[in-house]
């Protein structure tokens, strides 16, 4: 025997029993609550049902272009990234992977920014003390609280701090002039 439940305004949903033997419950919670379907395309579970520490979305950036520049000030490197929080309580984690190659007799630093504020990075990554160039490769993770619902940009900077040599970033390697490739992760975080 079915079950039909009336809209207040208009409409119903029918509880149909299934085609077998013998007896099934369905215990109902004894609290408000939403109760997960199956449809087309699948389990459906609200973000905001989530638990803490789940993962909500992804956005992956990467970049596999070779910039050669001496940096003698703060300069975007073409690494970036951007997502739209669905909570302004929820964190980010970014993970940067950058690759590039640094001449002997220069420091280097490198940073993420989200917008406009340098929120970690890395430093002194080519050391002054090389005697030779170097390849380097340097990676940070962050977990940030950007506390908005805004489209929010995450992007790679650097910066020479002592010495005069030039900074490759994504240099080509190989014979074959195979570029590298630095890459940019963002994981929204459930609060």
């Amino acid at each position: 025997m079915s079950i039909v439940l009336v809209g207040s305004t208009s409409g119903s949903i029918t509880l149909q029993e299934p085609a077998v033997s013998g007896s099934t419950i369905l215990s109902l919670p004894a609290v408000s609550g939403t109760l997960i379907t199956t449809g087309s395309s699948g389990q459906s579970i609200p973000k905001a049902a989530l638990p803490t520490g789940s993962v909500l979305q992804v956005v992956y950036g990467s970049t596999t272009t070779q910039t050669e520049a001496s940096f003698s000030s703060a300069t975007d490197l073409g690494l970036s990234a951007s997502i739209t929080p669905s909570s302004a309580s929820n964190k980010i984690l970014v993970l940067v992977s950058a690759n590039g190659l640094g001449s002997r007799g220069s420091d280097w630093n490198g940073w993420v920014v989200r917008g406009s504020t340098n929120i970690g990075g890395f430093g002194n990554y080519i050391s002054s003390n090389l005697t030779t160039s170097g390849f380097w490769g340097a990676s940070v993770c962050i977990l940030d609280s950007p506390a908005t619902t805004s489209s929010t940009t995450y992007k790679l900077q650097g910066q020479r701090q002592t010495g005069s040599s030039n900074c490759i970033f994504n240099i080509s390697t190989g014979s074959s002039g195979t570029g590298t490739i630095s890459t940019i992760t963002l994981l929204e975080i459930a609060a």
